[in-house]
């Protein structure tokens, strides 16, 4: 018969035993989760028991304090370069070894520092820390090739050469001599810097063929000329064609060793190609010309100074000249062709001038010129800032000279001397292309001195060429103007030379009628 007393009291006495089970394991996690922030504490930003950097023990130290030993240590390495009766000591900055102490210090306290990790890393646990290092191979490379003696046949890269004057690419053959693989040198490098210990590295001198050699210069010598081959032109909207020549492609194409010095490549000048299509396409712009038409007071049509032209603009320029370059890097064929749109011109209408009154004869010209320029003073007090294109107007029949913006005269009629018989003033549209404020004319270039036709005349002033030798200018020597004189130029007074110089110049349109 089971005894109920003794059941309840063994069922009591194991709750009691798990009761101080429990609590025992509190105080030790209680124990240990404060000896486990304590320990965190002790090595807040410093690098954890277990941690080696070079087999050399940094628990306990700073990111400063590991970085200097590493910096130190990267300091105190030496190469020993053996190359057949020279031998060299170099650093590990001199073979192009950059070593970063701070990474390399940073990836010392790089461990995970979340408490159950911490608790563990008190018992156990190893943190070994490779330097980080980066080799630049071009410059261990170059010390490697520095130690063959000058007296030594070096080899020789071949290459590819243009022959501007027979228009044909060369490949000039490479030699052979002495010389380095730094490949050993560059590899041991690579290998053993990272152990910041110093170390010896054979590098002999041998017989070594060119980087470049004759076979490589001779296939891009044919990869040019196939190039070349292809068929590259440029189209009008009109269907005339543009051929690209060989001579052209070539002064835009160079071809230089890789930045690896190891092979060839052939490059294309894009800014040379950029401006060529732009030269082409400007040549095949034309800017509009308004028309020039006189009219009476009811506004009719009485004189046709200047037949208006409309402008032709290319809008594809920047995207043919794109393709040209994308050909030129490859070897396909090239066919561009110029979109254009059309400027519409206009017809300025401008006021007829009134017939002369039998009073202002040749020899009241002065008076007249008077009276003109207070009257023009009065019109540009009226017409404040006109608009338009600013022209030259030369009435050959009226024998004046009237400066316009647009359809608004703003200085004269300004009487003026033309060229007499056998020098006629050529007629026609023109623009100033070339001006000074003074110079010396002569005809000597036609007439020899003492020749009845033969002229010379010294400082003259105020001159704007607007078509050959013809000109606007001053001229002193005249006292009156009005009437057919000279030998083909326009001759004004020189103060009006003088405002129609500052107020022309370069570019200015010039209209020339009868």
């Amino acid at each position: 018969m089971t005894n109920v007393t003794d059941t309840a009291t063994g069922r009591h006495g194991r709750r009691r035993v798990a009761l101080v089970l429990l609590a025992i394991l509190a105080v030790l996690a209680v124990i240990l989760a404060g000896g486990a922030l304590a320990y965190a504490k002790q090595f807040d930003g410093k690098a954890l028991p277990g941690t080696t950097v070079l087999g050399q023990d940094v628990s306990g130290r700073s990111a400063e304090e590991i970085a200097a030993l590493v910096a130190g240590k990267a300091d105190d390495v030496t190469v020993t370069i053996d190359a057949g009766e020279n031998s060299k000591d170099v650093s590990l900055a001199d073979l192009g070894v950059s070593v970063d102490a701070d990474a390399t210090a940073a990836s010392a306290l790089d461990r995970d520092r979340a408490l159950p990790d911490v608790v563990a890393s008190t018992w156990s646990g190893e943190h070994a820390v490779t330097p980080v290092v980066d080799v630049d191979q071009k410059k261990a490379a170059e010390v490697a090739k520095g130690l063959v003696p000058a007296d030594r046949t070096q080899p020789v890269d071949a290459k590819v050469e243009y022959d501007e004057d027979a228009g044909t690419w060369n490949a000039v053959p490479g030699t052979a001599g002495q010389g380095v693989d730094p490949t050993a040198l560059v590899d041991t490098v690579t290998e053993k810097a990272a152990s910041l210990e110093s170390f010896t590295v054979e590098q002999p001198i041998e017989e070594i063929a060119p980087a470049i050699t004759t076979d490589e210069a001779e296939k891009t010598v044919g990869e040019i000329a196939s190039l070349l081959d292809q068929s590259m032109v440029i189209k009008d909207a009109d269907g005339e064609v543009l051929e690209i020549s060989k001579e052209r492609r070539s002064s835009w194409l160079s071809v230089a060793a890789d930045e690896a010095g190891s092979a060839l490549e052939v490059s294309v000048d894009e800014d040379a190609v950029r401006d060529w299509v732009a030269e082409r396409a400007e040549k095949r712009t034309k800017e509009k010309k308004d028309g020039i038409e006189q009219v009476d007071e009811s506004g009719k049509t009485v004189k046709v100074v200047a037949e208006k032209q409309d402008g032709v603009e290319i809008t594809n320029t920047d995207a043919v000249a794109d393709q040209l370059i994308s050909s030129l890097q490859g070897t396909s064929p090239f066919e561009g062709t110029f979109e254009t749109k059309s400027v519409a011109a206009e017809i300025q209408k401008v006021d007829a001038p009134a017939e002369d009154d039998e009073d202002k004869a040749k020899d009241d010209k002065d008076d007249k010129d008077k009276a003109t320029s207070e009257d023009s003073e009065e019109k540009e007090e009226e017409n404040a800032t006109p608009t338009g294109e600013k022209w030259i107007d030369v009435n050959l029949s009226d024998k004046t000279v009237t400066a316009y913006v647009g359809d608004t005269p703003v200085w004269g009629p300004r009487s003026m001397v033309d060229g007499k018989s056998g020098y006629e003033t050529v007629e026609g549209s023109f623009e100033v292309y070339l001006t000074y404020e003074k110079q010396d004319m002569t005809n000597a270039s036609r007439y020899p001195v003492g020749h009845e036709k033969y002229y010379y005349t010294e400082d003259v002033p105020w001159v704007q060429y607007f078509h050959g030798g013809y000109a606007f200018h001053g001229a002193p020597w005249r006292s009156s103007f009005g009437y057919s004189g000279s030998h083909g130029c326009i001759n004004l007074p020189v103060s009006d030379a003088k405002w129609l110089y500052d107020w022309g110049g370069m570019g200015t349109r010039v209209e020339v009628h009868r």
